[in-house]
């Protein structure tokens, strides 16, 4: 594999632990430092921030000039973004500008952020990409994987597309994240308090992505404005959660949809169907085993149903679609660094391995 990439963790959160784990495990990576906003873990050996039960000998950091400096190959970007989209955006754009590659979980519009971003936003990042060299991939496992290579590979054993559906069913009540629970889903919240997720356009700007991304893929136009379907249902009964207990009668629910049509007619679809417990809502969509998964139908000739589980060793399958997560974007980092720069898209990347990571013992 030749002279390992030199790689920088920035930040040490949900994503980011698992992230640093899965670098240091990685043989064509090395990690070389980890950005943290907190002081408090500031000088804290990094193996020790990511419970990995044993130090590292990196100590985290809050000077970001520090990590610029490193000239690292690449930055693995876990940072939360949902509430502070622009402010990431600068921060991943400055990457790029200084000629680090960049692969990020988010924000997740720029997945695919024609339509999105202005257009000025998105000549920026090309001329920074001409002039240094230097690549941006964000995605992870939604958007990401379960709703881009997944469905997409799909579609090349069909005859007839008539519609691709993509779907995250899930158990929220042990995925711990106050702000996205709480504020932006408004889970525990009177049923009529408003999210800001809810309002006109804002699921178009957060998984518009994904639904134009296939619709790319497929090489389809598809008609604009995409659609927005919410349905909000009040708990039937008190629920524990990790980012804040649901009571009876509170927002305990949502299903929505994001729907791509070609002159009036669906043909890609995005779904979330979220509950605060596995018994909120029981004739919605469910999935196929444990608490949560994804689910890509197909409908066309001829039909297709896939569906993707997944649970971590010590945890459930929040915690493992975090590691899910990070290891897209870690194990994605080779072929961001070898591609050509500017944003690079899952339509770009070459096939994408655990490649090096089978178990030797």
């Amino acid at each position: 594999m030749g002279e390992p990439l030199k790689v920088v963790v920035w930040s040490t959160g949900t994503i980011g632990r698992h992230a640093i784990a899965g670098i240091d495990a990685h043989p064509a990576l090395e990690l070389a430092g980890v950005w943290v906003s907190n002081p408090a873990k500031d000088g804290k050996d990094v193996g020790e921030l990511a419970e990995l039960g044993r130090e590292l000998g990196i100590l985290a950091t809050t000077d970001r000039d520090a990590l610029v400096a490193l000239k690292p190959d690449c930055i693995v970007h876990t940072a939360m973004a949902d509430d502070r989209v622009f402010e990431c955006i600068q921060d991943l754009f400055g990457f790029i500008e200084a000629g680090i590659n960049v692969t990020s979980s988010g924000p997740v519009l720029l997945q695919w952020p024609e339509k999105i971003l202005p257009p000025e936003m998105l000549e920026r990042l090309a001329e920074a990409g001409r002039r240094t060299g230097a690549s941006l991939h964000v995605n992870g496992i939604d958007p990401g994987f379960a709703n881009d290579v997944l469905p997409l590979a799909l579609t090349s054993l069909s005859q007839r597309i008539d519609e691709v559906r993509v779907m995250e069913i899930a158990d929220y009540s042990t995925y711990y994240q106050p702000v996205v629970m709480g504020d932006m889903f408004g889970f525990g919240r009177p049923m009529d308090y408003k999210p800001f997720l809810w309002e006109p356009g804002i699921l178009t700007m957060a998984w518009g992505s994904v639904v134009r991304q296939i619709a790319a893929g497929l090489d389809i136009v598809l008609d604009e404005p995409l659609t927005e379907y919410v349905d909000q249902r009040p708990a039937d009964f008190d629920t524990d959660s990790v980012s804040g207990d649901v009571k009876a009668g509170t927002r305990g629910a949502v299903r929505f949809e994001l729907r791509g049509q070609v002159d009036g007619v669906d043909r890609v679809v995005l779904e979330h169907v979220t509950r605060t417990h596995p018994d909120q809502v029981p004739e919605w969509p469910q999935p196929a085993e444990g608490g949560g998964g994804y689910r890509v139908v197909i409908t066309g000739e001829p039909f297709m149903q896939c569906d993707l589980t997944h649970h971590g060793e010590h945890g459930d399958h929040n915690v493992s679609g975090m590691i899910t997560t990070a290891q897209r974007i870690v194990n994605a980092v080779p072929a961001v660094v070898a591609a050509p720069g500017g944003l690079v898209t899952a339509l770009d990347l070459p096939l994408i391995t655990g490649r090096g990571l089978v178990s030797t013992t």
